[in-house]
């Protein structure tokens, strides 16, 4: 199949033949030709499986052909989970469109409303934004939503996660009920059709990734090690080949700090990403990152989301995450595409339940193995009886003094002074064992 065959317009097709992309991956396939229909859809698809292109390419055909209108409102809006993943479904939406003249804009926290304003005042056709800051402007004024001809909800899964579900029932009353919606989800989960129920009419469902998936090219190793020789651990792995792309994962902002210090300290160029970081920081370590000017990026699981980095070699867990579905998040940006990817997991004696919960839900084994000079102190077990530590409590004795246990767990959505984190009563805590309602 290719991208002809799904009847995009010639000026996509010159886009997408620029970029080097000629074949459509599976969602792609399946979404597209239903989206260009008109309908409702509630597509399952796991990052890196080319997600973004099946609802931007329809979208940007749509507003090429429908006709501009005279107002400057939005005709279409995108919600994400995150800063990051806004950021990166607009630069799609430029590199796919460029040959069109749709114009679109991010909004989100962290950074001042003023320019975001004046783009909005200057008039646009798709905004892409956060559910925080974006009832930031409902609030202001400065935005009209009610020329929005297609939503769309980008990791709905991870927005319900993050407790933005108050949020997202306050923008789907602003928007028009005549229109068209997309709503991207890792699973199908009984939250997540719950809230389709809610806003869609007669959704068609496509799903060709099965739920907790991971890519096939992807091989994993487990590492068994005392937690106060994790680090020199990590060092030692990085030392393989310090050219290479690593994105190291830390269960707290704290901790992926001084793990980026400890790095500097060894002589590599690293830094971390995470939600107490501006935006201009974010912003800068991503694009360091993504041009080899660091080679180590350190970050927590709502940071990550949006990290999207062609032929990324290794993923590393420094920290097992707390949720196992996080697990298959995590590793996700390694073995797109086809490529070979490497996920490393360094364990301790406490994390031993945690990757029993891993292994479970992949429905696999991980082979562990020991790195010579690395030897735990006591076996890492696996079985029903392994220790699993009670979510929010730091397995790390690292914890800064004064700081409450499970002040930096990964569910919650990431700092950006007040914008794009929903109210605190409005936050979810996720259990572990609960059916994951995940990007």
């Amino acid at each position: 199949m290719s991208f002809e065959s799904l009847g995009l317009a010639p000026a996509l097709l010159r886009a997408l033949a620029e970029q080097g992309y000629a074949e459509p991956t599976p969602i792609q396939a399946a979404a597209i030709p239903v989206v260009l229909e008109g309908g409702d859809l509630l597509a399952a698809a796991q990052t890196g499986t080319g997600k973004t292109a099946a609802f931007a390419l329809p979208l940007l055909q749509h507003l090429s052909t429908a006709g501009a209108t005279q107002t400057r409102r939005p005709r279409a809006l995108v919600l994400t989970p995150t800063r990051e993943l806004a950021a990166q479904v607009n630069d799609n939406l430029r590199d796919y469109g460029k040959h069109m003249r749709v114009s679109s804009t991010t909004i989100f926290g962290g950074v001042s409303m003023g320019p975001q304003m004046q783009a909005l005042r200057r008039g646009v056709d798709v905004v892409i934004a956060t559910p925080g800051r974006l009832i930031d402007h409902m609030q202001q004024r400065s935005i009209d939503l009610s020329g929005v001809e297609v939503l769309i909800l980008d990791e709905a899964d991870r927005m319900l996660d993050m407790g933005f579900l108050p949020a997202l029932k306050r923008i789907l009353s602003a928007v028009p009920r005549q229109r068209q919606t997309l709503l991207f989800s890792a699973t199908f989960a009984p939250p997540i059709k719950a809230l389709a129920m809610q806003f869609m009419h007669q959704p068609r469902e496509v799903s060709v990734t099965p739920a907790n998936s991971v890519a096939t090219t992807v091989t994993h190793h487990v590492h068994p090690v005392d937690a106060a020789k994790k680090r020199d651990l990590l060092l030692h792995v990085l030392a393989q080949d310090s050219r290479r792309q690593t994105l190291v994962f830390s269960r707290t902002k704290h901790g992926a700090d001084k793990l980026v210090k400890q790095l500097e300290m060894a002589g590599l160029r690293a830094a971390a990403i995470h939600g107490n970081k501006s935006q201009n920081a974010r912003t800068r370590a991503l694009s360091d990152f993504k041009t080899n000017r660091i080679t180590v990026l350190v970050a927590t699981d709502i940071a990550a989301r949006g990290i999207d980095i062609d032929q990324l070699p290794i993923v590393i867990n420094f920290d097992l995450p707390m949720v196992a579905e996080d697990y298959v998040h995590r590793i996700g940006r390694t073995g797109r595409a086809g490529a070979d990817g490497m996920a490393v997991s360094l364990v301790s004696h406490d994390e031993a339940g945690l990757l029993r919960d891993i292994r479970k839900l992949l429905k696999q084994d991980i082979a562990v193995s020991e790195v010579p000079g690395f030897e735990p102190s006591h076996p890492l077990r696996t079985d029903a009886a392994a220790p699993k530590p009670v979510q929010g409590q730091s397995q790390r004795p690292q914890q800064r003094p004064g700081r409450p246990p499970g002040s930096h767990r990964p569910h919650h959505a990431p700092h950006s002074h007040g914008n794009d984190r929903p109210a605190a009563g409005n936050r979810k805590r996720r259990r572990p064992g609960r059916p994951a309602a995940k990007a």
